[in-house]
């Protein structure tokens, strides 16, 4: 019975820690840094810029894509643009090519995002890098956002703001878009407090050229390498909310889930390269260990959690049965009897969504417990898939 309640309780400070506490903690100390997003105040400036966009079958968005590059208020003579095709068998290239300030890298055989953005990097003229998806579309200040912070030395990467331009009562729009900004304000935060943003979103941030590190390409998170490589190198990484991107978000929930598995293993593969960071017990490990690595292994906690509470509740109910017999009646509640109600409570919202679902109906208190759910189950999945090995990051990109 201790054994049980140790466990119960492990994985209940772990869970609390890495959803509740954590950003708690952030969010409390964030009015208190005086270091302002680390960036501190910058004065107007434009430095040269290159921005890299790895494209596959791109003709619905690319071209609206440069025009929101070449229509913001950044200097035009300071942006380099390389477009990277990866076998593009669409109008994709036809419409790049229309673009004459613009230089297009024709790729024979797919190729992959990441060693389309290993190779454009080594092309670029410039030491400031933008790396950005063909569908993420720049607001008019983006550029400057982006780059301002560049003027403090300390700073090696910065993280965009990506707003949802799709939610619908359809799907699951709502849901993600309430993750992602419950992610921005978080890593918003560790930027603040720390200078130590835990990954930036991966349609578009920037990075020092110096700072750059080649991903492995059999990764599939490149943008999350890239990061934990600045801050193992001693840069600061920090995200900069008025830095605006748009995308849409996704609504058919099989399609997010294939992509949170894809990003689970990804994060399994990082977690076996920066495992060593977590034993220097510095300020990285301590954001590290908070806003990651707990999260990944979140699925084995809240297994832990539901059978540990479980089998506590299952004897509290034979050990009050037999007193019963013996003793009368005696009724006594257990918080961990309460929190094992809970969690079926969970369940239970899940599989009333499921239902509603299958009648077109969609509420949004179970649509957020299904996304909390579901993406613990493409972690548990994604770990299992790391485990049996990654051979290519060639990807598909979601159908728009």
């Amino acid at each position: 019975m201790i054994a049980l309640q140790i466990i119960f309780w492990i994985s209940f400070i772990v869970l609390g820690h890495t959803y509740v506490l954590y950003p708690l903690l952030l969010k409390v100390l964030s009015p208190l840094s005086s270091r302002k997003g680390v960036g501190g105040e910058t004065k107007r400036g434009e430095a040269p810029v290159s921005i890299l966009i790895p494209a596959y079958n791109e003709e619905k968005v690319i071209k609206q894509k440069l025009e929101s590059i070449f229509n913001s208020d950044y200097p035009k003579e300071k942006i380099e643009v390389i477009v990277g095709s990866d076998a593009s068998t669409d109008k994709t290239n036809e419409i790049v090519k229309s673009f004459p300030q613009v230089q297009l890298v024709q790729l024979e055989g797919r190729s992959g995002k990441i060693k389309i953005i290993n190779h454009l990097q080594t092309l670029t003229k410039h030491d400031i890098l933008i790396l950005t998806d063909a569908n993420v579309i720049f607001d008019k200040n983006t550029i400057y956002e982006l780059t301002k912070h560049f003027q403090n030395t300390e700073i090696a990467l910065v993280d965009s703001n990506m707003m949802n331009i799709n939610q619908q009562g359809k799907g699951i729009s709502k849901a993600e878009s309430t993750y992602i900004r419950g992610e921005v304000g978080i890593k918003n935060d560790e930027g603040k407090v720390f200078g130590m943003m835990m990954g930036p979103f991966g349609g578009c941030y920037a990075v020092r050229k110096s700072f750059y590190s080649p991903v492995p390409e059999n990764f599939l998170v490149d943008d999350f390498y890239i990061n934990m490589k600045v801050l193992e190198k001693g840069g600061k990484a920090i995200s900069e909310i008025n830095a605006k991107v748009y995308e849409e978000v996704p609504t058919d929930w099989k399609v997010e889930f294939k992509r949170k598995i894809r990003i689970a293993t990804g994060s399994f593969q990082n977690l076996k390269v920066f495992f060593h960071l977590l034993f220097r017990f510095n300020t990285l490990s301590f954001c590290f260990l908070s806003h990651k690595v707990l999260r990944w292994f979140g699925p084995f906690f809240m297994i832990a959690l539901y059978i540990s509470s479980l089998l506590f509740s299952w004897w509290i109910f034979a050990s009050e049965a037999i007193l019963q017999v013996l003793f009368g009646p005696a009724i006594q509640i257990h918080a961990i009897q309460i929190f094992f109600l809970f969690q079926n409570l969970l369940i239970l919202l899940f599989i009333l969504d499921m239902l509603l679902k299958t009648i077109g109906i969609n509420f949004f208190l179970t649509r957020l417990v299904t996304h909390f759910l579901t993406t613990n189950l493409a972690l548990l999945i994604g770990f299992f898939k790391f485990l049996v090995g990654v051979r290519s990051s060639i990807w598909q990109p979601t159908k728009r």
